[in-house]
């Protein structure tokens, strides 16, 4: 390459820097206003390039195609190369004011680009909101004293919970008889407010149990409310919407949800060696061990989410800045997306991760305000030490999960992406190896875990007060693979 060459190319990039006047304004910890100036000499430097690839080509009646004098060219042409030099200018300059501004945005400006218009004379201004991540003293993460359930389980344990799970692999028949605590119902369940129906739901397969937790409402004493009710019943109940449900306008209003039973079904547990072999184990030592590492590994996810919870504790306590509102409801659901994909590489049944998420719904904005915090600071430990996801990170985590799941790693892959959680699954990576991190570094106490906790909420994927997100999609199974058993087999 000769030096002409060289000068050449090193005067196109000059040409590409714009003289800008940029004013950041910050209008909260996580929001600037950023007001750009473009010069009109820019601008017109602007159009002379694109005037340049125009007119050897352009078509201009009464002139042969390349002909036509420029100045013809530039007039007939401006208003449509305009357009494109608006694009240009606004594409650089938002360029050039990331690389050069001290902030680091987390969303795209809040830019409306039919409202940029390049003025006759005179420069460009224009002005954006734009969300950036807030900047904080870091608080001391190393060395934190925290506490860890801790157990080493007995073969009674096993059994406890074998016997727990044979609800899970065992056939559910319908009986004609009145409905007892731990039976299902089968049922339509309606909603209403003041009279009108808000939301229908039909034959949702529902277990009797003290709590119903539904995705904006609870109703406690719902084993209470349908003992002794019988098939052809309607069962009604109010109940109150909860303050973070969906739709606003029924937050905190008391509304009634009817209860159509349609059928009463019972559980018939099914022995140890009976389920070994329907889920295709050769012996009962093998479904004890299996059902061991199962245990270990939930253990393992209550050791998480105690240690979490504590680290995001002490980390945020003195993170007092504000988040701006609509950044909360766009991470709720990353947050739910979170928690569904955590419960679903531990082994959790769809029951139990639709009951979590309800629980979590009802109070999404707060919980991601302190998890938004905590994912903020984790993510400068992260930059600091320079902790990174590896490729073999998301191939460990669609493996786990198509095991729990029973399902390919290719399918449960392909799902992620579809449904846009690759994202969510790399915050989950990147803030995990950062909590182990922090976990190397801290002081424990060991603490008591609850084996035998008693189940005694259901869960219905349902909004009562209308509204409401797409539920968790049901994974998708080819002929020859066979569907893990979540739920009892039902029997007519």
């Amino acid at each position: 390459m000769n030096a002409e060459t060289t000068e050449d190319l090193e005067q196109e990039e000059t040409k590409k820097e714009l003289n800008l006047t940029v004013d950041v304004k910050e209008t909260s910890a996580c929001e600037r206003h950023v007001t750009v100036t473009v010069s009109r000499e820019d601008i017109e430097r602007y159009f002379q390039e694109q005037f340049d690839e125009l007119v050897p080509k352009a078509e201009v009646p009464g002139f042969r195609a390349g002909r036509a004098p420029r100045p013809l060219v530039e007039n007939k042409f401006r208003q449509q190369v305009s357009d494109q030099v608006k694009g240009s200018i606004l594409m650089d300059s938002l360029s050039q004011v990331s690389e050069n501004q001290d902030f680091s945005a987390i969303s795209e400006p809040n830019l409306d680009f039919e409202q940029v218009n390049i003025p006759d004379e005179g420069d460009l201004t224009y002005e954006f909101d734009i969300e950036v991540r807030p900047e904080f003293e870091m608080p001391n993460w190393k060395g934190l004293s925290l506490e860890r359930p801790e157990h080493e389980f007995t073969e009674d344990d096993i059994d406890l919970h074998i016997q727990k799970l044979s609800g899970r692999f065992s056939d559910m028949v319908p009986v004609d008889e009145a409905v007892k605590p731990e039976d299902f119902i089968v049922c339509n369940i309606t909603s209403k407010f003041e009279g009108d129906v808000i939301a229908t739901t039909s034959e949702e397969t529902v277990q009797v149990l003290p709590t119903l937790s539904m995705s904006d409402v609870t109703i406690e004493g719902f084993d209470k409310l349908m003992k002794g009710k019988q098939a052809e019943e309607t069962v009604s109940t109010k109940t109150v919407v909860s303050e973070f449900a969906e739709n606003e306008e029924l937050q905190g209003k008391e509304i009634e949800i009817d209860f159509e039973i349609l059928d009463v079904k019972r559980i018939e547990r099914k022995p140890a060696d009976e389920i070994a072999q329907q889920i295709g184990i050769e012996s009962v030592d093998e479904l004890r061990n299996l059902v061991r590492t199962s245990m270990e590994e939930r253990l393992q996810y209550a050791q998480r989410e105690k240690i979490r919870e504590q680290i995001s504790r002490l980390l945020t306590e003195s993170a007092d800045w504000e988040l701006p509102p609509d950044l909360l409801r766009r991470q709720s659901r990353r947050e739910l997306d979170r928690a569904v994909i955590e419960m679903r590489s531990s082994g959790f049944s769809d029951q139990e991760i639709v009951a979590r998420e309800n629980s979590l719904r009802k109070n999404i904005l707060k919980r991601t305000e302190i998890l938004l915090k905590e994912h903020f600071i984790l993510e400068r430990v992260a930059e600091t030490e320079k902790v990174e996801d590896e490729p073999v990170d998301y191939d460990l985590e669609v493996a786990r999960i198509a095991a729990q799941r029973n399902d390919s790693p290719r399918r449960v892959r392909a799902r992620l992406e579809r449904e846009g959680q690759m994202d969510s699954l790399r915050n989950m990576i990147i803030e995990r190896k950062v909590i182990d991190l922090i976990t190397e570094n801290a002081n424990f106490k060991a603490t008591k875990y609850d084996v035998g906790e008693k189940e005694d909420t259901a869960a219905v994927e349902f909004f009562a007060a209308g509204g409401g997100t797409a539920p968790i999609p049901d994974a998708k199974y080819e002929d020859n693979q066979p569907q893990p058993l979540q739920q009892p087999k039902e029997r007519d």
